[in-house]
């Protein structure tokens, strides 16, 4: 952020609340009415939310899901800097997220209201709507990115992960169902193709259009 902020600080920024210093300013109430600490108490509290980051490898009875909207919620609740804790948080998540060996949650500005939801929910300590948002998040990008990255032009794979700008998920899955895309339906519902079969399918789709 150091370019930027030398571009555009934040306009009630002190010389001490440059990129990489927490605030040392009070924040006003979040909408659902839970207000940040005071910022004489962000160093601690930042300590004792890496405690509970450091927890997340052991064992719990709580659904990992559930434990990683815990830590993403409480960090946005601390506010740690003066601006970009949004931003800061969901990206921290993806770090978190990659040193336990998961894909990043994505979190796209069409679900920004209902992200906002589950965290106000979060706030009241009702981890599991954005336990869910995140865990459908990391499940997305798994499909889009990671399993066509990884697999060769004849491996099957399930549909979303063969989506592209060109041709929706959707009209794969019509395609599917009217025998006009090679896929093989499992047991579990979901529909699986290959590239393979996908650049036939598209190529003949194009000879008909």
């Amino acid at each position: 952020m150091s370019l930027v902020w030398a571009v555009d600080p934040h306009p009630h920024a002190t010389p001490a609340e440059g990129p990489g210093n927490f605030r040392r300013h009070e924040i006003a109430k979040f909408p659902g009415g839970v207000k940040p600490p005071s910022w004489p108490e962000v160093d601690s509290r930042m300590r004792d939310w890496v405690r509970i980051v450091d927890g997340l490898r052991g064992e719990s009875e709580e659904p990992l899901p559930e434990r990683l909207a815990h830590v993403h919620n409480r960090f946005e609740q601390i506010h740690p800097f003066l601006d970009g804790n949004g931003r800061t948080g969901r990206l921290v998540l993806n770090l978190v997220l990659g040193r336990i060996g998961y894909p990043p949650a994505i979190i796209y500005k069409r679900d920004r209201d209902k992200y906002l939801q589950a965290m106000r929910r979060a706030d009241n300590d009702e981890f599991g709507p954005l336990g869910e948002l995140v865990a459908r998040s990391v499940t997305t990008n798994l499909y889009r990115f990671v399993m066509p990255a990884m697999a060769g032009p004849v491996k099957l794979v399930p549909l979303p992960a063969l989506a592209t700008r060109d041709v929706t998920e959707n009209a794969l899955r019509v395609a599917a169902a009217r025998g006009r895309l090679h896929a093989v339906k499992g047991d579990d519902g979901m529909w699986r193709s290959s590239k393979k079969w996908v650049n036939d399918y598209l190529k003949s789709r194009h000879r008909r259009s």
